[in-house]
């Protein structure tokens, strides 16, 4: 049994492509550090657009993943940070993330036994 519904829509699976996303990854891994600045996170990441990144926080926060505090100062200072849910996902992400790290010599070796049977 599956634990996503068969609906493509359903509010699990959206809530997955979010977190697991190329930059929900990336965003939630950076932020388990510390919070961060738009323009900081946006260097930490590295390789993503400001249209992106802003769409990502946007929906992570929708989630309940991550917070935003806005402080009204001049020039205007907005900050990142999880939330405790936000925490969660992230350690997860991260520890699927370290997994592939430790193991992609098995991909490798798996990858290139696939293509040699194939050639």
């Amino acid at each position: 049994m599956s634990m996503m519904g068969s609906d493509a829509a359903c509010p699990e699976r959206l809530v997955m492509e979010h977190v697991t996303s190329r930059w929900g990854t990336l965003v939630l891994i950076a932020l388990l550090d510390r919070p961060y600045r738009f323009g900081a996170l946006r260097r930490e990441i590295g390789g993503v657009s400001e249209k992106m990144l802003a769409q990502t926080l946007r929906t992570l926060e929708r989630d309940g993943l991550v917070h935003r505090d806005a402080r009204p100062v001049i020039p205007p200072r907005v900050d990142y940070s999880l939330t405790g849910l936000g925490r969660e996902a992230a350690e997860q992400v991260r520890d699927l993330a370290r997994w592939t790290e430790r193991r992609m010599a098995a991909v490798e070796r798996s990858r290139e036994a696939y293509d040699a049977a194939r050639s």
